[in-house]
């Protein structure tokens, strides 16, 4: 499950919708909008941000609405955290290793 929001984001496009997204919901052209590549390829990004549950879709009437579901990414975010604590606990006994050591 961690693994989705990580492959939703490996991709700059997407990257860049979700920022969009930071902001609030927007109709998919608005969020969508200044990636200089295809309809299709848009449609693409969102299938792939939708089916990790970075993003959701709710249709008004022909408008399509997009948001963030920021409790997936969080998921991400938590875990990278614990990454960021057991590889910083790790570099510091290398550290006091390295210090007991000394030159030789």
């Amino acid at each position: 499950m961690v693994n989705d929001p990580f492959k939703a984001l490996s991709h700059p496009i997407r990257r860049g919708i979700v920022e969009q997204l930071a902001a609030g919901p927007a109709p998919v052209g608005e969020a969508t909008a200044g990636f200089g590549v295809s309809k299709p390829a848009i449609s693409k990004h969102l299938k792939v941000l939708e089916e990790t549950g970075v993003v959701t879709r709710v249709v008004e009437g022909r408008t399509h609405w997009v948001s963030l579901e920021p409790e997936v990414l969080g998921e991400a975010a938590d875990w990278m955290e614990r990454q960021r604590a057991l590889w910083g606990r790790l570099f510091d006994v290398v550290d006091e290793y390295l210090k007991e050591e000394g030159p030789k």
